[in-house]
């Protein structure tokens, strides 16, 4: 039988034949694939939608719960914490007009440090004001100021206990209530105690006035204390990185002292 082939028509070699088998496997394949991957993601979202059922009542009264803790904290903020911040700035306001007439005194005046504590002209003194309202900015800074009236008193043992209450991250405060803390255990001849609390003041935020500031008491104790190398490594602290501030000012006799 005679066989011929159609105009334009070119038989496939046995290489192409098996490349289009190849392709059309793999689209297959990938169609296959395809298809498992959706009909997983369905059952996955069926599971999720049956389960969000039959759990929604719980769901419900955890999105409550949530909607509730963040409203009642706002409204907690706005009135009870707000109002109680703003009592307690007016509260103190008083006492440290008090505080601030005693430290510009010519001289010492301790009616003026005993008004600020216990409070006058129908005012509150730091230590009520530290008391009820404890837990807002103007409590936490009656501490402080308390603490500085009972240092300025002679009364160092209270000064140290209302300088331990205050809590700060300001770059003076804190290193100011730690030195304080320092002054009051060097009155009380617990120098070891003293340096440490001096050395904590000038790491607490380090600066140009504060920080050569303790360095130098720290120093002093240590040289009082016999502790020369120390000390020496204290004052050599000072001129390093600190020679320009008012302790730096003689600051090689002290470290030819100490040598």
């Amino acid at each position: 039988m005679a066989t011929y082939n159609k105009r334009g028509y070119k038989a496939p070699k046995p290489e192409e034949e098996k490349v289009e088998n190849d392709i059309e496997q793999v689209v297959d394949v990938q169609d296959s694939t395809t298809a498992e991957v959706f009909n997983t993601l369905d059952a996955t979202a069926s599971k999720t939608e049956d389960w969000v059922a039959k759990n929604q009542k719980v769901l419900l009264g955890i999105v409550g719960a949530i909607a509730i803790g963040t409203l009642s904290y706002l409204l907690y903020n706005r009135f009870v914490v707000e109002p109680k911040e703003e009592k307690a700035a007016n509260e103190i306001f008083q006492a440290q007009q008090f505080f601030q007439q005693a430290v510009d005194a010519t001289e010492k005046n301790d009616s003026l440090y005993n008004l600020a504590l216990k409070g006058g002209e129908g005012k509150l003194g730091f230590l009520a004001v530290a008391e009820q309202y404890s837990g807002t900015a103007a409590g936490n800074l009656a501490n402080y100021h308390a603490g500085m009236a009972y240092l300025n008193l002679g009364d160092f043992k209270n000064a140290i206990a209302y300088l331990e209450k205050f809590k700060s991250d300001d770059a003076i405060l804190k290193p100011i209530a730690l030195g304080a803390i320092g002054d009051a255990l060097s009155e009380t001849n617990k120098v070891d105690d003293a340096i440490s609390y001096y050395k904590q003041a000038a790491e607490a935020a380090e600066n140009d006035f504060t920080t050569p500031r303790y360095l130098f008491k720290a120093a002093q104790l240590c040289v009082i204390a016999g502790k020369k190398e120390e000390a020496h490594k204290l004052f050599l602290e000072i001129k390093e990185k600190y020679e320009t501030s008012k302790e730096g000012l003689n600051i090689d006799a002290f470290i030819a002292m100490t040598e």
